[in-house]
């Protein structure tokens, strides 16, 4: 799915990532995008913004 999405210029959205492991799996294959619990529950917008907020600040350090 990775490849034929990759070859028609589109990118990927991997949904449902819970594990490191599937996480870098989806590294190798190249995956675009993913998203899950591995990263965070969902949550109201308030809690979304500061929690984008830390990450941001985490990744300047």
């Amino acid at each position: 799915m990775i490849s034929l999405a990759h070859s028609l210029k589109m990118s990927v959205v991997a949904e449902g990532v819970e594990t490191y492991t599937q996480m870098e799996f989806l590294r190798q294959l190249n995956c675009d995008h993913v998203q899950g619990y591995y990263f965070a529950r969902p949550m109201p917008w308030g809690q979304l913004v500061q929690f984008l907020r830390n990450q941001r600040q985490s990744a300047c350090l």
